[in-house]
């Protein structure tokens, strides 16, 4: 390792140089034999690309690309942080004697494109073999499953298993199913994994808490800050490298606070299991004005980077409850947001790819609005997410399914357009997570096979389980006219349009028995203001 130090200072410096490349196969008078290859999402030493690693003849290749940062109009927020993420743990490997060739995003010869940069750095080092970890994308799975005939090596993409469930293990499950449903999942999981269990029984008798999870926030309550993090001097650096070379994407990069490092996101975490978990569950679902993160963890983009292990992050969860520091409501709806929906989406993710992407069930067509870019709209609700959206590259799943991803059901807004626009503006948002949330979740284009029913609903819910409807230009209690809140005849309209697919849905049994109540004069209004409204969106 001395011998590769002193060949190869550079490689041990600032991150945007390099060694000038070596020749005759050898890396500093010593053969490479294998190139490891560790995406931006993979900023862990448990990922499988690391193991059985050798120091002394190996190199690891981290990569910044101007094509994965423009493959949808990412957020800057979620820019910054993956590119401060990844230079943070280049360096981390670095101070361990790791030898890391790291091409950064402003170095002249960055060709911008994954498979390129491959290609440049095996002519760099000649190494043996290549290893790395799957993508979260399927594009990339196909494009990385090529090299080994493109380039003639040896090329081994191992499964990433920093998840509670393998591919083989989700379609096993799924096998002979005709729905999948989650909370068939989230009992296999929690039982194989001894996750809240006693025994072969859940904690507390029962599976799932949630009946105790839909409260509205108080109006006397204060809430309590997330712990945040000040850019460090590299962080810096790359908030002006992306001020600069992404200056029309969405968003802002002012209030840039995430973690970057292992550290901070373990920081993070021991945050929110002491200060935010015990009131988790009661208002996971509430929504406040000025206050866009309430009670959630913020944790999403540290865990799907890699900088937590979901598994980590469950025991500390359920240590805080056998500890009596946190409910059980609130552990177990936590515990579920990860041990459950985040291990099923990315099992539909992978055995319903790609034509997954292409689901269309009510056959929406409608472009994305223009206001989901900017803000600009006289609903108050999706004024305020959307503008916190754009400052802090989060909102919470409530925030995400019933306001932003409701809106886009009842419009009929094209499903690869929604879904794209999800992709882009969360700074946890990698496509293996956020297609089926949005696919299957938010806008039900899959038909049924994540959820039993479309999470359609009017004013009522948003004006319940928040105060944005008070200062809204709209009256959520209008049903019908000029000055009736959109989502009102909106939601009434979609059902109409839509009765002949959804009325022997046995979850829609009740708002169909009141339409059935309707006559044809009053139906008709409420299609022509729905039609009038979405028209004048364009």
């Amino acid at each position: 390792m001395a011998e590769l130090l002193a060949a190869y200072p550079l490689l041990f410096g600032a991150l945007p140089e390099r060694p000038e490349p070596p020749g005759g196969g050898a890396f500093g008078g010593v053969t490479v034999s294998a190139l490891h290859i560790v995406l931006g999402d993979q900023l862990s030493r448990e990922v499988s690309s690391l193991r059985g690693f050798d120091p002394s003849t190996s190199v690891v290749l981290m990569m910044e690309l101007a094509d994965e940062c423009r493959n949808v109009g990412h957020h800057k927020q979620k820019i910054a942080l993956f590119l401060a993420a990844m230079r943070h743990f280049a360096a981390e490997l670095r101070a361990d004697g790791v030898v890391v060739d790291y091409v950064a995003l402003d170095q002249s010869d960055n060709t911008g494109n994954l498979t390129r940069e491959v290609e440049r750095a095996i002519g760099r080092h000649k190494p043996d073999r290549i290893v790395m970890t799957e993508p979260g994308e399927w594009r990339l799975k196909v494009e990385t499953s090529s090299w080994e005939r493109m380039f003639g090596l040896p090329t081994e993409i191992r499964e990433d298993d920093r998840f509670f469930a393998s591919h083989a293990r989700f379609r096993q499950w799924a096998h002979g199913r005709a729905s999948w449903r989650m909370e068939h999942f989230y009992h296999v999981m929690r039982r194989e994994h001894d996750v809240l269990m006693d025994g072969d029984k859940p904690v507390g008798g029962q599976w799932n808490f949630d009946q105790a999870n839909r409260k509205p926030l108080p109006k006397s309550v204060q809430l309590r800050s997330h712990k945040r993090f000040v850019p460090d001097a590299m962080t810096r650096e790359v908030i002006e490298l992306v001020t600069e070379r992404f200056p029309d994407n969405f968003g802002a990069l002012a209030d840039f606070d995430w973690p970057v490092t292992r550290d901070g996101a373990l920081a993070a975490l021991a945050d929110f299991i002491a200060e935010h978990l015990p009131d988790f569950g009661d208002y996971q679902d509430a929504m406040k004005a000025g206050e866009p993160f309430v009670h959630h963890s913020l944790l999403a983009p540290a865990i799907n980077i890699g900088l937590l292990s979901p598994r980590e992050v469950c025991q500390a969860a359920e240590h805080a409850w056998r500890n009596g520091t946190a409910p059980l409501n609130a552990v177990e709806g936590f515990i579920r947001q990860i041990l459950g929906w985040r291990e099923y989406v990315r099992g539909i993710y992978w055995a319903s790819m790609p034509e997954y992407a292409e689901r269309n069930f009510f056959g929406a067509l409608r472009p994305l609005p223009g206001f989901y870019w900017n803000g600009r709209t006289n609903m108050n609700c999706l004024r305020k997410v959307i503008s916190d959206t754009m400052h802090y590259a989060y909102s919470h799943h409530i925030q995400r399914l019933m306001v932003t991803g409701n809106f886009a059901l009842l419009a009929g807004i094209a499903p690869r357009e929604i879904e794209r626009w999800y992709l882009a503006v969360y700074a946890d948002a990698i496509e293996w997570v956020e297609m089926p949330n949005t696919i299957g979740m938010a806008v039900y284009a899959d038909g049924g096979l994540m959820a039993s029913k479309p999470y359609a609903a009017s004013g009522a819910y948003i004006n319940r389980m928040s105060d944005f409807c008070k200062t809204c230009r709209y009256d959520v209690k209008r049903k019908t006219g000029p000055d009736a809140c959109p989502f009102n005849y909106l939601y009434w309209a979609f059902l109409i349009q839509n009765e002949g697919q959804l009325k022997k849905n046995p979850r829609m049994g009740m708002p169909y028995k009141t339409l059935a109540t309707w006559d044809d004069a009053s139906k008709s209004q409420c299609l022509a203001e729905a039609n009038e409204f979405l028209n004048a969106l364009s």
